[in-house]
């Protein structure tokens, strides 16, 4: 064999290694990260269950509604200042970003 030839084979088999040692190291970056995907997961899946049952949530309001008043207008207050500080902080990214 000319030494070109095992030269070749030589980095082709060190790129393999790195290409192995690459993929544990993403495996592991990835499995690191599961919880937070199944958190995320769990927060989409009960997403779609809320605009899958609308009437649910309507019958749960009513009754909160007629039982604790103050309950609900309390937590109502809270989810309008968390939406609106989320659009207010996602104005403020977008103006960020923005190309100038």
């Amino acid at each position: 064999m000319s030494s070109k030839i095992v030269e070749l084979a030589l980095k082709k088999q060190r790129l393999q290694l790195q290409a192995a040692a690459q993929r544990v190291r993403i495996l592991h970056a990835i499995a690191s990260a599961s919880p937070a995907f199944g958190v995320a997961d769990k927060a989409r899946a009960a997403v779609g269950w809320a605009k899958a049952n609308p009437e649910v949530l309507v019958a749960t309001g009513v009754v909160l509604l007629v039982a604790r008043p103050r309950v609900l207008f309390r937590w109502a207050k809270r989810g309008f200042f968390l939406w609106e500080g989320v659009r207010r902080l996602r104005g403020a990214v977008d103006s960020l970003l923005a190309p100038q």
